[in-house]
């Protein structure tokens, strides 16, 4: 069963995330950040996960520890979900068009996190969400993922369609890559034999 529950507790914040890759896409989000909540709950809807995600964060300072947190965590517990990863897909990469923004996502769970972000948003907010954030959240998913992330949104201009895009495009690649592959179902997808790094 890939299934994984974490709890995340600083001085900053408070989360705590389940995680099911093989779920329907259920949502459950509160992170105090609305447009994050409507992202997060994009990505649990694409990707077919059952994620739910509390965060309770310093908002009173500003965003920028709960949306990294709630990165960090949802990033470990994914990590966790997935074991030795035997019979993953591994790779995927996605176009995702929204209305006029269309952004394309690859990655690899590798196991070796690195993130290109080539996001070119033009306003300070979505929602009551600093854009400076989304690139901290994408990073700190990958990091905590151990994914190899690409992410570049080649058009656009309304900024919720660029960043929506990017998020859904995760979405639709990490369920791509998290599927099972029949043909290798007992062996980790790597010549190494390893996915650790």
């Amino acid at each position: 069963m890939r299934k994984a529950s974490l709890e995340r507790k600083t001085k900053e914040t408070g989360i705590s995330v389940d995680v099911d890759i093989d779920g329907t896409g259920k949502a459950d989000i509160s992170t105090g950040i609305g447009f994050l909540d409507h992202m997060l709950e994009q990505v649990a809807r694409h990707s077919l996960m059952d994620i739910t995600l509390k965060a309770r964060g310093d908002l009173h300072v500003d965003q920028h520890h709960t949306v990294e947190d709630s990165g960090i965590a949802l990033g470990q517990a994914l990590t966790k979900a997935l074991g030795d990863k035997k019979g993953i897909t591994r790779f995927a990469s996605v176009y995702l068009p929204m209305d006029e923004a269309l952004t394309r996502v690859a990655l690899d769970i590798s196991g070796r996190p690195f993130l290109v972000w080539k996001v070119d948003l033009t306003r300070p907010e979505i929602g009551e969400m600093d854009t400076e954030l989304f690139r901290e959240w994408f990073g700190a998913f990958a990091q905590n993922a151990g994914l190899t992330l690409h992410v570049e949104c080649l058009y656009g201009d309304n900024n919720h369609h660029m960043i929506e895009s990017c998020y859904k495009g995760l979405a639709r690649a990490l369920g791509a890559a998290l599927a099972i592959d029949p043909r290798q179902r007992d062996i980790v997808p790597s010549t190494k034999g390893t996915l650790s790094g």
